[in-house]
């Protein structure tokens, strides 16, 4: 493992992300350096993602994984719109914004994803481009650490990196990837895709009725409150069986929740990622998936968009019988019969009863494919891999930027054309497509000239689109005759807080004097510039007291109506401590439907002191978003 050629290093000016400084490989000398080149639309750059923090955790004080992200797409140049999909993907390493695809010429990278080696003394020792990279590179890495270590130039202190993650506060909804409305029960789908569950809302009153999943990330069956997901996305709902079938994409699985039992059960997919070309029919939980997006019920038969193996999938409910529909797995954008046609991350399902759509992202197209298993792929409005940008029009002229969701709604198809931040009208007889919402900036602003930021999801139900906002957090309700795009206020958010992250620390407070055995506590918590508790939710401030008591009790919970509180204490003893226990649920002073969740604890000792002030003021700060 003797690398002869110097990897080039990075150039200045370039934006960095999960670190507080930009890097280089020479500051990095004596570690072993992992160039990860990717785009954050590519699911063959997800898929290694796993393997990547295996590796990470293996060598944890050895390896730097670098991401180096050279953007396909015009969105994804953007700085921010990275950040969100490191938030949305959960990595945990530096990536650096190869935005000019700088770095991604010195290195003569091809292909997304490519990975590159180097050793501690900045050699380049090996690179590998495509998936299935995790037994590749713990061999390599082992023998480059060994070489290093008898030559005494490995360096193992750790490096700790200042992630994302760390200034993002908790959302109640956290990057939805999909809805799904049904008329019939008045019942709104909601796949919480980063908090592993699935929220179910009435549409008569915006009222939760139940949350499907834990909200820990796995694949365990069993009840709503023990089942686990991860990253679920696509979801399809028989009325009649009270069913709701669920792509849980991440877990390379199909799963199906029982409303009226109350239980998740895993119907497809081992819950590994399948590796086999051609893929390969078979049966239930016997048969591997890859990537399933989405999922559409249409007289008895599921079909599900295999956006990892490329291809539309059927299946069987009841015989839990699996087997491609179309596409070959090749990723391309090429019309022909099922069993030839290619087709490139398929992520998202429609029909209109004679045929299916389905929006082919990394092609940026809409394309159309019979439901009989003997018809064809037509392209409907598109380009292909690397024609995509925003342009209107008919047929192959039009351009479209990664779309991800598509639904059938009174004689027209409409689109989440994720990366142009719009929704778009298409006339399937016509095969034109026309700007129907949104003015192509990122934001969420509701009314006439409403703003999104990458919708992955859409939906119908009673004249209105109900559309996941991913990036935004949100969902939106457009009204399909006057054009004006509202936010869902979720009624009940109580329900559905944000899953439990790791362990909350408990703050120390400085000890206050007090002169009077029976002080005031006057609480004061203070929210972010613009921001006010969410009235739709109930924020709570519980208080333990040790040496005394609150209201005459050693425990007290108080509902927070507003953000001042003067709480009565009684001190037994000359010294006592308060522990607080924080949960607020605040919003933006217009914008109640984007709802933040800060949980925190406290301990305030407090000191009896001769002369000393008889009310003592406590300000508690919360994170700005």
């Amino acid at each position: 493992m003797e690398g002869r050629v110097n990897a080039p290093d990075f150039p200045e000016g370039l934006q960095w992300l999960n670190t507080d400084r930009p890097l280089s490989l020479r500051e990095l000398r004596g570690k072993v350096v992992l160039l990860d080149f990717w785009t954050y639309c590519c699911i063959n750059c997800m898929h290694i993602l796993p393997d990547l923090k295996k590796l990470e955790r293996k060598y944890a004080n050895e390896l730097v994984v670098i991401g180096v992200h050279s953007a396909k797409f015009f969105g994804e140049q953007e700085t921010e719109n990275i950040r969100q999909a490191i938030l949305r993907y959960e990595i945990e390493h530096p990536v650096v914004n190869d935005n000019q695809m700088t770095v991604w010429s010195q290195y003569a990278v091809r292909a997304w994803p490519t990975l590159v080696l180097i050793d501690p003394q900045g050699k380049i020792v090996g690179y590998h481009s495509g998936e299935g990279i995790y037994e590749i590179f713990d061999q390599a890495i082992s023998k480059v650490i060994a070489t290093a270590e008898a030559r005494g130039q490995l360096d193992r202190t750790p490096l700790h990196f200042k992630l994302e993650r760390a200034r993002k506060p908790r959302t109640v909804l956290n990057f939805p990837g999909k809805v799904y409305a049904d008329e019939k029960t008045q019942r709104l789908f909601i796949a919480d895709s980063n908090h592993h569950r699935i929220i179910v809302v009435s549409l008569k009153d915006n009222s939760v009725e139940m949350v499907i999943g834990s909200g820990q990330a796995g694949m365990d069956d069993g009840s709503f409150e023990k089942a686990t997901f991860r990253n679920p996305q696509g979801m399809a709902f028989d009325p009649a069986t009270e069913t709701l079938y669920i792509a849980d994409t991440d877990n390379h699985a199909i799963r199906k929740a029982g409303l009226k039992a109350r239980t998740v059960t895993t119907i497809g997919g081992t819950g590994e990622q399948s590796r086999v070309y051609p893929p390969r029919a078979g049966r239930g939980r016997e048969t591997a998936l890859n990537s399933p997006w989405d999922v559409l019920l249409h007289n008895g038969t599921l079909y599900i968009a295999m956006a990892g193996s490329h291809q539309l999938w059927r299946m069987n409910p009841t015989t839990l019988e699996l087997e491609p529909h179309a596409g070959t797995g090749r990723e391309a954008c090429y019309d022909a019969p099922h069993a030839l046609c290619a087709l490139a991350q398929p992520s998202g399902l429609a029909t209109d009863g004679k045929k299916l759509y389905f929006a082919d992202s990394e092609v940026s197209c809409i394309r159309s494919a019979d439901l009989t298993p003997e018809g064809r792929v037509d392209t409907v409005v598109g380009g292909d891999l690397f024609e995509f940008g925003d342009r209107d029009g008919v047929g192959r002229e039009a351009r479209l930027q990664h779309p991800l969701g598509v639904v059938y709604a009174e004689g027209a198809l409409y689109v989440a054309d994720t990366y142009n931040n719009k929704i778009k009208r298409i006339d399937p007889t016509r095969g034109e497509i026309r700007t129907f919402l949104g003015t192509g900036e990122e934001g969420a602003r509701d009314g006439e000239r409403p703003t999104f930021d990458e919708p992955g999801g859409i939906t119908y139900a009673n004249g209105k689109l109900y559309i996941a906002d991913t990036n935004n957090h949100l969902i939106r309700i457009a009204d399909l005759k006057t054009r004006r795009v509202a936010t869902l206020v979720i009624r009940g958010l109580e329900a559905i807080k944000p899953p439990a992250p790791a362990p909350i620390t408990l703050t120390e407070r400085p000890e206050l004097a007090v002169g009077s055995a029976n002080p005031t506590v006057n609480l004061r918590i203070q929210l972010p510039e613009g921001h006010k508790l969410n009235p739709q939710a109930r924020s709570q401030v519980r208080v333990v007291v040790s040496g005394g008591t609150v209201d005459g009790k050693r425990e007290a919970v108080y509902d927070l109506k507003r953000t001042e509180l003067s709480l009565p204490l009684q001190l037994s003893a000359d010294t006592a401590e308060l522990e607080l226990h924080l949960l607020v649920y605040h919003c933006q002073e217009e914008q109640e439907a984007l709802c933040y969740y800060h949980e925190s604890h406290w301990r305030q000792p407090v000191r009896r002191v001769e002369g000393a002030p008889a009310s003592i003021s406590l300000n508690l700060p919360i994170q700005k978003p």
